[in-house]
């Protein structure tokens, strides 16, 4: 009788990559994890305003709107020997931030890219993300000016002159004093003078000291490093500035942005003052229901990899008189 040799079943063997202990498959290099840490660290990094200011978390929450309650200050009272105190009728107004605020950026890589391209193609495509992630962010943010007027209308454009008029938007007069910004008239060179007395009206309405800032565009960094008082070691935190960096002026650390808007001349198109931003951190909330978010598809027709990253978030005004803009010579 014949006998037959046990078969051997036929095994296919696809050839993986093993990263850090666990097997990822041949896309390493598209592993959203990645994409995500690194994306982020390059949003942070080029983050300015948006860490200045008060944040609130919503992830994991539902809902586009966000109920923020600001209650007014109260004042002290006498006690008076054997009487009941004095009890504070306080109101709460309610503030509401619309999370309407979605964006996104994406790349689509081709298979011939990945094969031959060098490392440094992700790289690129990460920091570029992360840095348009952060300019949307933050000229989001400093565009918030147009709400210090009564009702924070975030719908006015922030390119109209107009727009910027408010109880807490200044222009530099005579003498670098502050003066109404009026949206016709304009911004004479800044000044010492005008940084003090941004920081009067801040004081003035009881604005807290620390968590103040100032953040101030290239071309008045530019102006005021040719200003013997800026750059005495005895008025920028007792030393000299130096690579570029203004310092701390009076107890305010100065931050610069190129993000700070600009105005345009009327009839002109050209930019005429740039309005900077001396605040508090309470002067704005950012709220964020989607963190920065990447993910990535292959897509067969295309032989390709589609790589997106997107945020999602809200902003308001939160405390308008937690903020002073002064609109600048360009």
């Amino acid at each position: 009788m014949a006998t037959f040799a046990p078969v051997v079943p036929q095994v296919t063997s696809i050839p993986n990559t093993t990263v850090g202990g666990r097997n990822t498959g041949t896309a390493t290099g598209f592993i959203p994890e990645i994409w995500s840490d690194e994306i982020k660290a390059s949003y942070t990094n080029n983050l300015v305003l948006a860490s200045k200011i008060k944040t609130m978390s919503m992830k994991g929450k539902k809902g586009d709107t966000i109920h923020v309650p600001i209650p007014d200050r109260g004042a002290a009272s006498a006690k008076a020997p054997e009487t009941a105190v004095t009890l504070i009728a306080g109101t709460t107004e309610d503030l509401q931030i619309n999370i309407d605020q979605h964006f996104e950026y994406s790349r689509m890589i081709e298979d011939i890219a990945g094969t031959q391209a060098l490392s440094s193609l992700r790289s690129f495509y990460t920091e570029d993300a992360g840095f348009a992630m952060a300019v949307n962010v933050d000229t989001s943010l400093f565009n918030l000016g147009v709400g210090l007027k009564a009702g924070n209308a975030l719908s006015l454009s922030p390119t109209d002159k107009a727009n910027w008029v408010s109880p807490q938007a200044f222009k530099v007069g005579t003498a670098g004093a502050l003066s109404a910004y009026n949206g016709t008239t304009a911004s004479l060179p800044f000044d010492d003078v005008s940084l003090r007395d941004g920081l009067q009206t801040l004081d003035d309405a009881n604005v807290p000291m620390t968590g103040r800032f100032f953040v101030i565009p290239p071309a008045l960094v530019n102006q005021i490093r040719g200003l013997a008082r800026f750059s005495s070691s005895d008025f920028v935190n007792f030393k000299q500035t130096s690579t570029g960096e203004i310092g701390n002026l009076y107890g305010v650390p100065i931050f610069v942005s190129t993000n700070v808007p600009s105005v345009a001349n009327t009839g002109t198109g050209t930019p005429s003052e740039r309005m900077t931003l001396l605040a508090h951190k309470d002067a704005y909330v950012l709220a964020e229901q989607v963190g920065i978010r990447t993910q990535t598809q292959y897509k067969q027709e295309f032989l390709s990899t589609l790589m997106t990253a997107d945020r999602l978030y809200g902003r308001q005004v939160y405390r308008a008189e937690a903020a002073v803009v002064i609109a600048v010579a360009p």
